[in-house]
């Protein structure tokens, strides 16, 4: 589904990410671990085609989508929740979940009644305003969001950063559920280690910039994955 080869990244004169190699697969979560600064945000918005890479190749769904834009990786089944959630803090509920349809042909501009059996709580409060939620709550709101895209790929970066425990565990639990269902790839960037060991099935520990470390799901226990997440 995801083939991620060889990616260097820039900013001006500092190289973010050297050779680092990723793949993600239907029915998995695949994740990208490492501590703050290392890179793990730079590959996942590489990913996403927020930006450009200076070496390796992007594969998706059987094709390069190395220079097609943000946009055009969008419309293909890419999605981002970001890094902080990125919702629009003064359009209500329903009016964030509909910027998802930007992606979608007409007949498809709907919000499935799915979204609020994933997440409940966002059914109650379609008509309120994006910034009066709490932060958990708005964390649900960006992954539903992306959820309306329909996406083949989900890219989640760091989405348990400042929630509290009941809010992370109903979002592992959705997690857990897309990738029952077989139809979609999931990249998960993380630095919380037992929310990244429920779920993952293989990864990637960055460092500097660099794959230090990767495996699967039995390779997480090792102490070495611990020792580059240990600040």
């Amino acid at each position: 589904m995801l083939s991620a080869a060889n990616i260097d990244l820039f900013y001006g004169a500092s190289q973010a990410l050297h050779g680092v190699t990723l793949e993600a697969g239907l029915g998995k979560v695949s994740c990208v671990l490492g501590r703050n600064g290392v890179g793990k945000t730079s590959l996942i918005r590489a990913i996403a085609g927020q930006t450009s890479l200076r070496g390796g190749k992007l594969g998706f769904d059987g094709r390069d989508i190395t220079q097609l834009s943000a946009a055009e990786r969008a419309r293909l089944g890419i999605a981002l929740v970001p890094q902080g959630r990125e919702i629009f803090a003064t359009l209500t509920v329903e009016e964030n979940l509909k910027t998802g349809f930007a992606v979608l042909p007409r007949r498809e501009r709907t919000i499935p009644d799915e979204i609020f059996d994933l997440f409940p709580v966002l059914r109650s409060m379609l008509y309120r305003r994006g910034g009066d939620l709490s932060g958990g709550q708005q964390q649900q709101l960006a992954i539903a969001r992306a959820l309306v895209m329909q996406p083949k790929l989900l890219l989640l970066d760091e989405p348990t950063e400042g929630i509290q425990p009941s809010i992370i565990k109903d979002i592992e639990r959705v997690i857990g559920l897309l990738r029952e269902r077989g139809n979609m790839a999931i990249v998960l960037v993380e630095q919380y280690f037992d929310f990244a060991r429920r779920l993952a099935d293989n990864f990637i520990v960055l460092d500097r910039g660099r794959v230090v470390l990767a495996g699967d799901r039995m390779m997480l226990e090792t102490a070495d994955v611990r020792a580059h997440l240990t600040v």
